[in-house]
């Protein structure tokens, strides 16, 4: 026959059970709370990174000097890719451009959260589909300004940074496990006979003009 544990037993034993668990808990939170706080710090730091890419952009497109040693290798390489892309884009669909109004920012974001929809609903991402956003912000951009000759610092900014936002919402995952700016997207088009002919830019033009045409 089992030994019945007496009372006071039965309590302490109680007592060490409920003290590990909570000791086992606070321990699995400041965990989750590190890695959260963790993940939060690279989140900004990638969101800072895609922001000044996308400002630098844009600032390219409208041809703004650019202080100091200029744009990083990462920016260069995104604006010639990037660039080559808006202006085939505003080549072929020039009669559809001709007729869209983006007459605010605000504007502006409807339209490009309305584009980036259709382009990403089907959940693929790739470095070519990457580019298009860029070069789609380019295009929304010269809309907005019109022929103004000095362009609105804020715009720009504004712009840049929704653009950004949406980047690193949606495809910040997939940058990281795919070797990053550096060592993922400017070793895939650094090199000018891969960019000029990639087929996942190229095919994206087709998919942006398509996308476009309900504005018009």
């Amino acid at each position: 026959m089992q030994a019945e544990i007496p009372p006071a037993s039965r309590y302490h034993v109680s007592y060490y059970a409920k003290l590990r668990e909570f000791v086992l808990q606070t321990a699995l939170v400041n965990k989750l709370k590190t890695l959260l706080s963790s993940r939060k710090k690279m989140t900004d730091s990638e969101f800072g990174y895609i922001h000044m890419l996308a400002q630098d952009y844009l600032k390219y497109v409208l041809q703004i000097p650019q202080p100091g040693s200029g744009p990083s290798k990462t920016s260069r390489v995104l604006q010639d890719v990037a660039f080559s892309v808006q202006n085939e884009v505003e080549k072929n669909l020039k009669p559809c451009l001709d007729n869209i109004d983006v007459v605010s920012i605000d504007t502006a974001r409807t339209i490009f959260n309305q584009v980036m929809e259709r382009e990403f609903e089907d959940g693929i991402v790739n470095w070519g589909r990457i580019v298009t956003i860029f070069a789609f912000e380019g295009i929304l951009i010269k809309k907005l300004l019109g022929g103004r000759i000095a362009p609105d610092v804020d715009t720009y900014k504004e712009i840049s940074y929704f653009v950004a936002e949406f980047i690193t919402k949606n495809t910040g995952e997939w940058i990281r496990q795919n070797g990053g700016w550096e060592n993922g997207f400017v070793k895939k088009f650094e090199p000018k006979s891969g960019w000029l002919t990639f087929l996942e830019v190229t095919g994206k033009i087709c998919e942006i003009l398509c996308l476009l045409k309900q504005y018009y």
